[in-house]
């Protein structure tokens, strides 16, 4: 088995989480190992304090990375994914995104 693997932090809303499943299952099964949001039970609401801690923790996701992919459904990209891009953006990390970018799209440039 080999050791060289790319370590991907999937980035992107939870409304989506059926497109998270399916990305983290395809990319392991790939060869990569993926780092994913913590997804909550359907119906949790986690207060301020437990939000900023889930922030953290996928921040130091992305700084495990060696790329991010950008799980932006329909070219969705909200407010905390567009701070995760430049969290990734501003430590050199490679950004992706899974819709063909569109004009003022976060894109690498």
């Amino acid at each position: 088995m080999s050791t060289d693997r790319t370590v991907i932090t999937l980035c992107g809303s939870l409304r989506f989480r059926d497109a998270f499943e399916r990305l983290a299952a395809d990319l392991t099964l790939a060869g990569h190992e993926v780092l994913v949001p913590t997804l909550l039970p359907a119906g949790a609401e986690p207060d301020a304090e437990e939000r900023a801690r889930l922030g953290e923790a996928h921040l130091r996701r992305i700084e495990s990375a060696d790329e991010v992919l950008v799980v932006d459904v329909g070219g969705y990209v909200g407010d905390s994914t567009r701070r995760e891009v430049e969290h990734a953006r501003s430590r050199g990390i490679r950004v992706r995104f899974l819709e063909p970018p569109t004009e003022g799209d976060l894109v690498d440039g």
